[in-house]
This record gives structure tokens, sequence and C-alpha cells, in this order.
């Protein structure tokens, strides 16, 4: 069996989830989020747990067991505590402005940026320089996170842009004179 696929996904308190054909659906107090599962993976729910066995043990199937587990427990995840990702802007006159649901960025163009994120997505701005992205879906939040970074990726001489909080910048040596 998959090390991470063998492990029942385990359902807390207002979190409900029902299975209607491949269809996994899981409700709760973030919201309600859905999946198709591949047809190569069984699923139950039995107890307050979500059940996935796997036909053979083929690596491809095997594969798919603990990637199908893993989604699932990231579904149950986002609508019971939801995720959070968090971006720090750096430079000197960048900033960030909240605008209704959506936010504008001064990042050193000409013009300021807009960004207006998915109605299921939250926005945020902490002060000048600090963006939380917040949601249900793990993988949703990620990509707006990457977008918002991808307006001005942080340079390597200055570490000037938009970049993850717990982000690392390796920066480079500058022109060296003389």
């Amino acid at each position: 069996m998959s090390r991470v696929g063998k492990n029942p996904v385990g359902l807390p308190d207002k979190v409900k989830a029902t299975l209607s054909g491949r269809s996994l659906k899981i409700e709760g107090p973030k919201g309600s989020l859905d999946r198709e599962i591949h047809p190569l993976i069984d699923v139950k729910i039995e107890d307050n747990f979500i059940v996935f066995t796997r036909p053979d043990d083929l690596g491809p199937t095997k594969a798919l067991h603990g990637t199908q587990r893993a989604l699932a427990a990231n579904m149950v995840k986002g609508v019971s505590a939801g995720f959070k990702k968090e971006l720090e802007i750096i430079g000197v006159g960048y900033r960030v402005e909240q605008k209704g649901t959506g936010i504008t960025m001064f990042l050193g163009y000409s013009h300021p940026v807009n960004f207006n994120p998915p109605k299921t997505i939250t926005v945020k701005v902490e002060g000048t320089t600090k963006i939380i992205v917040e949601g249900a879906d793990k993988q949703e939040v990620g990509q707006v996170a990457s977008v918002i970074r991808g307006f001005r990726a942080p340079e390597p001489y200055k570490g000037k842009g938009v970049k993850y909080s717990d982000e690392t910048i390796r920066r480079k040596a500058g022109k060296k004179s003389g």
C-alpha cells in the first residue's frame, strides 16, 4: 500500500463529505469543494473517515492512490481551516492599497497595477507592504499568490519586488569598482 494513500482522511466536526458517482464533495464552515476521483481509485466514506483503495500494485496506480488521498485531505483542511499565503513588497516607493475586494499595487511602473481576485479568494492588505491571500482551495490560493508575485518578481541585486514572506532571495554581488 502507498504510505500516504493507506491513511484514511478524518472528517472534523462541522465538515460533511458526500460521494455521488466519481465526484467527492466536501462542505464545511469555509465553503464547499468538489473534485472528480480518478477511475482507478475506489473511495468509501465510513464512520467520519474517507478511505481510498486501489485495485493493484502497479507504479502509476500507487502514485494515483497517494495523490487522490492528499487532494482529499487538502479539501478537508481547506473547508475547515482554510489556506493562507502572505506576500511582502520590498522597494522604495513600492506599496499596495485595498480597493474594495481587489488591490492596487504601485511597483515602480509608470502605471498602478490593479488586481481583482476570483470570488472564492479573499485578498487583504496589512499596512502598505503586506498582502494576505486566503481561501479554501489550496491550489487556487497558491495560483493567485503566484500571479500577484509575477507582477514584479524580486530581483537578485537589491531584492526589490513582491516576494513570499517565507521566501529567501539569493543576492548577487554588484559591480566591483577599480
